[in-house]
């Protein structure tokens, strides 16, 4: 039987279609894309960029004139929460403080936020460009019983890092603190935040905070309005104090001589709460000052440079002396 030359046609077009079919099939295996146009996902980053060092804060603003009840964003695993701007001169919006945490990743990563207006919501898509920062190395030779723990210390140890992590688990919902942040006390910086201390040739954890040298008894101000969320005196960091701002953000006072809150307690910024000591594993007097923000361990002197100014306020002086250290563990 002959076969029509339209039906040679169609039995090789059929062949060719099939065969760039499983071509295509083959293609989207190995390059998992969508294939039908518009139905592509949104580009990353499409409605913005920013950037910050390793250990800063990142100021992101969303721009929005609708009557928006609640905006969330997700950097890194790491919940961000968004307020509403009212600083004067100021376009209708909400702010996130985004903490770059001193050991996150450099490169450019994803903010994925979510702006609620009742039942309705839309996402939006940040890219944040994390930028290495050069942290110091510190070559320290201290007492063996400064630096190492025996068992029965280890397990205290890791009771209080227990009861620090319960603690600042819940975030309170609200934004206690306001314009403007004060430094806690007047001294010589280290400058030693996120470096890396190798203590008698063991590598340790990186330096979570600042240490401002002053003398003993020197007042010790609250950096910024909150709640006295926990009064401790810890075998690393002694006597110390740990601060809910609100919406994630903590501060915290240790190696203090004296703690002069207690658990509860709302304070103001500038308010003196506590005193310089040398308690814990410290070589002196001095404060250990640290700062987290939405889980990120951040320099606390990057509050010092965010764009919320107030009443220019900050701690009772106190004599210049030379910074000492505190040798303990981070806190969680």
């Amino acid at each position: 039987m002959t076969l029509s030359i339209f039906t040679l046609r169609h039995r090789r077009n059929a062949r060719l279609d099939r065969m760039v079919l499983s071509g295509v099939v083959l293609l989207a295996t190995i390059f998992p894309v969508d294939l039908f146009p518009g139905s592509l996902p949104a580009p990353k980053g499409i409605d913005g960029q920013y950037s910050g060092k390793q250990g800063q804060i990142v100021v992101v603003k969303v721009p929005t004139d609708e009557a928006v009840t609640h905006v969330e964003g997700s950097f890194l695993g790491r919940t961000i929460s968004f307020f509403a701007d009212t600083r004067p001169g100021e376009p209708k919006g909400f702010v996130g403080l985004l903490g770059v945490d001193m050991q996150d990743e450099p490169g450019t990563h994803e903010l994925a936020i979510e702006v609620k207006n009742g039942e309705q919501s839309r996402k939006l898509s940040y890219n944040i460009l994390v930028v290495k920062e050069k942290f110091l190395v510190e070559h320290l030779k201290l007492p063996k019983d400064k630096v190492d723990l025996d068992e029965k210390s280890l397990a205290r140890w890791k009771a209080e890092q227990e009861q620090v992590r319960e603690v600042l688990a819940t975030d309170s919902q609200m934004k206690l603190w306001q314009p403007s942040f004060v430094e806690p006390v007047n001294g010589r910086r280290t400058g030693v935040f996120g470096s890396v201390r190798i203590m008698n040739g063991q590598a340790r954890n990186p330096h979570n905070g600042e240490d401002i040298g002053a003398p003993l008894g020197a007042e010790v101000a609250a950096t910024n309005d909150g709640v006295v969320r926990l009064t401790v005196d810890h075998i690393f960091s002694g006597k110390g104090i740990y601060l809910d701002h609100g919406l994630g953000f903590y501060s915290m006072y240790f190696h203090l001589s004296e703690v002069l809150v207690k658990d509860g307690d709302l304070v103001k910024a500038g308010q003196i709460v506590g005193k310089v000591g040398a308690t814990g594993r410290a070589t002196g007097p001095h404060l250990h000052w640290g700062v987290k923000l939405n889980g990120a361990r951040v320099n606390p002197y990057a509050l010092l440079d965010l764009p919320f100014k107030g009443a220019v306020q900050s701690a009772d002086p106190a004599p210049v002396t030379e910074p000492t250290s505190g040798v303990g563990a981070p806190a969680p």
